[in-house]
């Protein structure tokens, strides 16, 4: 589990790194990232979007709980930067290694990115 100070949970939030982010988009998952000039809190922070399209509420629980433990291994403790993972409707169907190899895939390609800024 996240602690909470590593949370997106703001709506406000969300929507400013999916706009104003880079972008890195697999054939299941989306990836936004950030960077924040706020130094307010040391470490990166995370959030998750998975609609309704993704499948019926047990299936997008589970792939939300799936994200989450994916994030919790990619977490950087010197990072600033502030993720938004988008699953689309594929994902669901996904065993956890095709998960984790499409998000650690577009994790790496938004890294390049902001630093390529």
């Amino acid at each position: 589990m996240l602690p909470k100070n590593q949370r997106l949970r703001l709506a406000q939030d969300l929507t400013a790194t999916v706009r104003s982010g880079v972008r890195s988009g697999r054939r299941n998952v989306v990836l936004y990232a950030r960077p924040r000039v706020t130094e307010e809190f040391l470490g990166d922070r995370f959030g998750f979007i998975v609609s309704k399209a993704v499948g019926i509420a047990v299936k997008r629980n589970l792939t939300k709980r799936r994200m989450r433990e994916i994030a919790h291994e990619l977490r950087r403790v010197d990072g600033n930067v502030d993720f938004v993972f988008r699953a689309l409707p594929g994902s669901a169907e996904l065993s956890w290694e095709e998960l984790n190899t499409q998000i650690n895939s577009a994790f790496s390609a938004v890294l390049r990115k902001i630093e390529a800024r």
